[in-house]
Order: structure tokens, then sequence, then C-alpha cells
């Protein structure tokens, strides 16, 4: 045989090759980019302890993801010079004055927070709540309708006149801003009609409306029983995400993580607890602050873990792209608009029984300004797309408790509107730059 013939040919090193690739055993094989599995980085960070939180927290700091950390802040430094000033101002008697008066208002911002997720304004929640104060107090004491159906009728009315915003707004075209601002002129002059010559309308005693901001539950228990509620339903909810997105492959806490959350969260509640409860002069846990908390969770609730929370954020973050992905976008302007009106009536009747009836300025003065800016100070922004149900609260407390500890100080109201305006402007500088840092860092 010559030389020629014993060259091996192409076919033959091809043969010779794949043999010597099945020889290599199946585990020796080098992975495809495909098959590595994805770490993500934060759970690196999590596994070095409280170094990693450290370096988390510092880079959505320098990110800009701020979060409730001015609000924090704020707080602290509020109670530390108020109690400096006054050591009254963090007794029982102020906390309860200032979760009771932070309720009403509160429910209000709630439906605020929806309506600036959505990147819009609602001017007319203060006159909202005057027309459902209004409601409830004709129908109830000068018609004799049943107390609870009075109420049910005040709140739906407030429903109506917020899905009536929308409408305008979705379906014809007007901008919020000019809806919103002719409902607040002509629910205003609807109220005053409502309440006729008499201009006030006393709310009966014993009335369910009275006891919303009056009634306290005196048994110690209730307070404690309820931080236990809340500390327990916290605790299940971060165990449930945990193994719920662990069974979907993707990142989840940590146990010590949640540990740490659930410690925090029940400190601060059953401080209050003690507080509200404990001391001499504490008059127990208000009906107020339970039903503002009960709105808070349910709100909360619907805005993280259903669809429509879900559509909201993204109709306010591009509605354009949120349309494209089959979202209907004038429906959720309708029913945000729509729920913006239902909180606004029902915080009327909280206004109500601390005014000790409807009146013609109830849901006026600096009703409408206090209420966007408790949503805009707690960290929902401006530009739609971004915040909390959570902010409401904050929001409220902050103000609340500077108009608390300026009263207890003897300061002037033409102080207090100047002290809370440049808290807002505060609030709304701080939200700028934070999103600008975003851009910046690629994370808007």
């Amino acid at each position: 045989m010559s030389d020629l013939a014993k060259t091996p040919g192409p076919s033959t090193k091809k043969s010779e090759k794949a043999e010597q690739s099945a020889t290599v055993p199946a585990q020796a094989a080098e992975p495809s980019a495909a098959t590595i599995p994805a770490v993500d980085p934060r759970l690196l960070i999590r596994e070095e302890g409280f170094k990693g939180y450290w370096s988390e927290f510092t880079r959505k700091v320098r990110g800009g993801e701020l979060g409730s950390l001015p609000v924090f802040v704020g707080l602290i430094v509020i109670a530390i010079v108020f109690q400096l000033q006054n050591s009254n101002f963090l007794s029982a008697s102020s906390v309860a004055n200032i979760a009771v008066y932070s309720s009403g208002l509160g429910i209000m911002a709630v439906g605020i927070v929806f309506v600036l997720l959505l990147g819009e304004i609602d001017l007319s929640v203060g006159s909202v709540a005057g027309v459902g104060a209004a409601t409830w107090a004709v129908l109830n004491v000068n018609h004799g309708w049943p107390e609870w159906l009075a109420i049910l009728t005040a709140v739906l009315a407030g429903t109506a006149l917020g899905a009536l915003h929308g409408f305008f707004f979705a379906k014809i075209g007007v901008p919020a801003f000019v809806v919103t601002l002719a409902g607040f002129l002509g629910w205003s002059g609807l109220q005053d009609w409502m309440m006729g010559g008499e201009g006030s309308i006393n709310t009966p005693s014993g009335s369910v409306v009275e006891d919303l901001t009056n009634y306290f539950f005196e048994d110690k228990g209730v307070g404690y029983g309820l931080a236990v509620v809340a500390v327990v339903a916290y605790a299940a909810s971060l165990l449930v995400d945990s193994k719920r997105r662990r069974a979907a492959n993707l990142p989840a806490r940590p146990v010590t993580e949640i540990v740490l959350r659930t410690g925090v969260v029940a400190v601060l509640c059953f401080v209050v607890a003690y507080v509200l409860n404990e001391p001499e002069g504490a008059r127990g846990l208000p009906l107020a602050l339970v039903l503002f908390l009960a709105v808070l969770v349910i709100a909360d609730f619907v805005a993280r873990r259903t669809t429509f929370g879900r559509q909201v954020f993204a109709v306010g973050g591009n509605a354009e792209a949120a349309r494209r992905a089959g979202i209907s976008v004038d429906r959720i302007r309708i029913i945000v608009f729509a729920l913006s009106g239902t909180l606004g009536a029902f915080g009327g009747l909280f206004i109500a029984s601390l005014s000790g009836g409807a009146t013609k300025s109830v849901g006026g003065g600096n009703t409408l300004m206090l209420v966007i800016a408790a949503a805009v100070i707690g960290g929902t922004s401006l530009f739609g797309g971004r915040g909390k149900v959570w902010s409401a609260l904050l929001g409220m407390v902050v103000i609340q408790s500077i108009q608390q500890g300026l009263n207890m100080i003897g300061m002037a109201n033409a102080v207090q509107y100047m002290i809370t305006g440049a808290v807002l402007l505060a609030a709304v500088v701080i939200d700028s730059v934070s999103r600008r840092t975003q851009k910046t860092a690629g994370r808007a």
C-alpha cells in the first residue's frame, strides 16, 4: 500500500475526534453560559451580613433610591426638637391627638396617593369631603334616615363625584387639573346649598359619626391585641412572599432579614400601644386610628398585590406603553378618581366628627393643601409611577406632629403654615433630586 493510502483523510480525522469526545465523561464537559444559573447580586450582599446590608444601603442612597429615609429622619428630628421645648410632646394625650387628627385627613391622603401614582392631581378632594359630610347630616339629622344608610349614601356620593371627574378626564380629554379645579368650585357651592341657611348641623350625641374621633378602647387588651395581630400578620406576609419567590426561583429575603424586620415592627407597635395605654391620663386606643390603619392595609394590598394596583403603577409610569400592553387606561383613570372621591367623602365624616357637626367650612381652609402635602411629604412622587400607600400615614404624622408641637409652644398659625410649606417644598426638592440622581445612575 502506498504512503498516500496510509495518510488519514478528513473523514478518518472526524471519526477519531468523535471517538475521543465520546470517551470524555459528561461531567468534564464545560457548561455553556445558558446552563449557569444567574446569581442575584442582592443575595451575595445579604450573605455578607451587616457589611452587605450597609453596602446595599449606601448604593441605594448614591443612586437616589431614598425611599422613606427622609421622612423617618424628619420624624426623629421633630420629636427631639419639640420634646426639648415641651416635655409633654411625647405624652399619651399628645400622641393620641396626633393619631386622631391624622386619621381623617390621612384617609383622604390615601386616595390622593393613588391619583399621584397616575401622575395626576385631584384638587376637589376637600370639596368632596364637604359634600360627603353635608349629605350625611342632611339625610340623617334633617330627614331622619337611619345613620348607617346616610353614611353609606354620603360615601357613595363621593364615589359618584370622583367617577365624574375621571370620566371627563379619561373620556373627554379635559386635563385633571382643570376638571378637579372645577369640582373644587362646583362642589363647594353644592355643599353650601345643601346646608341651606342653617350653616351647620350638629352631630347627634352617641352617633356613629361622633364616635369616629371620640371613641377610645379603654380595655388595654385591645391595644396590645391589635399590636400582636399586626406583628403576626406582617411576619406571615413576609414568610409567604419569601416562600412564593423561592418556589418561582426568584431572589427571596433570608430568614434573618425577616426576623429583623419583624422585630422592628414589633417594637414600634408595642411602644405605640404602651404610650396609648399605660401612662397616667392615657385614654386607650383611638377608634379613628384603627379605622385609618384598616384603610391603609386594604389600600396597600390593592396597590401591591392586585392586578389593578400593578396597572395603576404602569399607567403612571408610561400611559402609552400601558395602553399598548393591553391595559384599559381610561378605566384605570376613572376608577382611581372614583376611589379618591370615596375616601374623600369618608374622610369628610371624620372632619365633621372633630368639628362637632357638618358645617359649610368642612373640607375648606387648608384641608386640600394638607392632604396633598401629606402624600408628597410621605414619599409619593409628583411625577407618577412611584410611591407607597403608607406615604399617607408618614406624611400626615409629620404634618400633625409639627402642628401639635407648634401649638404646645404657643406658635401662631401663620408660622405653622410657613413651616408646613417649607417641609412640603423640601419633600418636592428631595423627590426631584432623587429622580435626577436615578437617571444619572441609570436607575430611572
